[in-house]
């Protein structure tokens, strides 16, 4: 156990202005992209008539879904164990429990907007070997005459919800802090890449999970730096 935790180097109130520019950028790109059609666009590049030749390949399922799965679990459960048992100097004990929260909140998010959702994959429509034709998923309320329930991406929001650490380390350790953003951006775009090429996800769906991952975050940081006694402890 650490026994002298690492001070602050800035306060979370100094990276607000900067977290709030970075999500009204990216909301800004998204909403951009949607205008253009880009989602189909892309998804055509590796589905056709008869389906998605990536589907069930062993790097897009095997490794990058059920492999990635398992492996979210097993980082959230090495944080929690951090949290625990505090192994390197950093956030106090409170602080480090409050992001683990923050990314069960992300990985309950997400999939609870899926289920409300009426957009189904791009596997299930028409043109590429379903049955149902292509709305926007920003059409509230319009079917498509799939299942539904495919937006936004529940497999990108298991590499995207491990934005929290960073935010938890980035006044205590800036470099590992910075380390850890770049790796989980790195692995949410190969999650959100095989979720594309197997006719899971259009691009969009991931890209709207990291969104709503780091909005979160965002307002969770936000929250904390005014109410600093709930988890300075």
């Amino acid at each position: 156990m650490v026994k002298n935790r690492a001070l602050p180097v800035r306060g979370d109130d100094d990276w607000w202005t900067g977290d709030v520019a970075v999500a009204l950028i990216g909301l800004a790109a998204l909403l951009a992209w949607e205008s253009a059609g880009l989602d189909l666009v892309l998804t055509r590049a590796y589905g056709s008539a008869v389906g998605f030749a990536w589907r069930d390949a062993w790097i897009t399922r095997t490794l990058l879904h059920d492999g990635g799965r398992a492996l979210a679990w097993g980082v959230l459960a090495l944080l929690a164990l951090d949290a625990q048992q505090m192994q390197l100097p950093g956030p106090p004990r409170r602080e480090r429990w409050f992001w683990v929260g923050v990314m069960l909140m992300c990985l309950l998010l997400v999939p609870t907007i899926k289920r409300l959702t009426s957009s189904s994959c791009p596997w299930d429509l028409a043109e590429f070997g379903g049955a149902a034709v292509y709305v926007p998923h920003w059409l509230l309320g319009v079917r498509d005459g799939g299942p539904g329930h495919c937006f936004p991406s529940g497999h990108a929001v298991t590499a995207f919800a491990f934005f929290a650490p960073y935010f938890a380390w980035r006044a205590y350790r800036p470099r590992l802090a910075r380390r850890w953003l770049i790796g989980v951006l790195l692995v949410g775009v190969a999650f959100a890449w095989a979720q594309l090429a197997r006719g899971a996800h259009f691009a969009s769906h991931s890209a709207w999970s990291a969104w709503l991952c780091w909005a979160l975050c965002t307002a969770a940081a936000r929250w904390r730096a005014r109410t600093p006694a709930i988890v300075s402890a």
